[in-house]
């Protein structure tokens, strides 16, 4: 498996990303999430949305195509200190256990060696996720807060604290 890890930086691969984002919730959250609000993640939708966000985005791309990314920044709001956030790691279930997802995330915590902390919100219920999460050194603080995501979903929050 030969694949890079690289910022987002053209239209095919905001347009990728885009496609990752869609083919990822269809496999990942059916059963998880409200079965019309998934059937409404079409990939045009997410497209539009990879082409408004494209700040702070890495692209994992096997020749030309887009198979992950991650977004990642300042934690979103002022109740941390000291701390990045990953906002959305997604790899395509084709490339499952190829270590891309553990590749993407180093090449994030790269972007955010000046925080200390680094934290990640996951659905409840996401195990593949949170056995991921957990692998990788993350861990539950406590928090989780409610989203609508067509019906009222749990998003619990993972810290990882890096070595001094």
């Amino acid at each position: 498996m030969n694949y890079i890890i690289k910022p987002m930086q053209t239209v095919d691969e905001i347009d990728g990303k885009g496609y990752v984002h869609y083919k990822s919730w269809q496999e990942t959250y059916a059963g998880l999430i409200d079965a019309e609000y998934l059937k409404n993640m079409t990939a045009e939708k997410c497209k539009a949305i990879a082409h408004k966000w494209t700040d702070n985005i890495l692209v994992a791309k096997d020749g030309d195509k887009v198979i992950g990314f991650v977004g990642y920044g300042k934690y979103r709001d002022e109740t941390l200190s000291d701390c990045g956030e990953i906002f959305a790691i997604y790899v395509l279930s084709d490339y499952y256990g190829q270590k891309v997802g553990y590749e993407l995330m180093n090449a994030a915590f790269e972007m955010l060696a000046a925080y200390k902390y680094i934290a990640v919100w996951v659905l409840k219920g996401n195990e593949r996720a949170i056995k991921f999460y957990e692998r990788y050194g993350f861990r539950f603080d406590g928090m989780e807060q409610e989203i609508k995501l067509g019906t009222s979903n749990t998003e619990l929050r993972m810290i990882f604290a890096r070595q001094q």
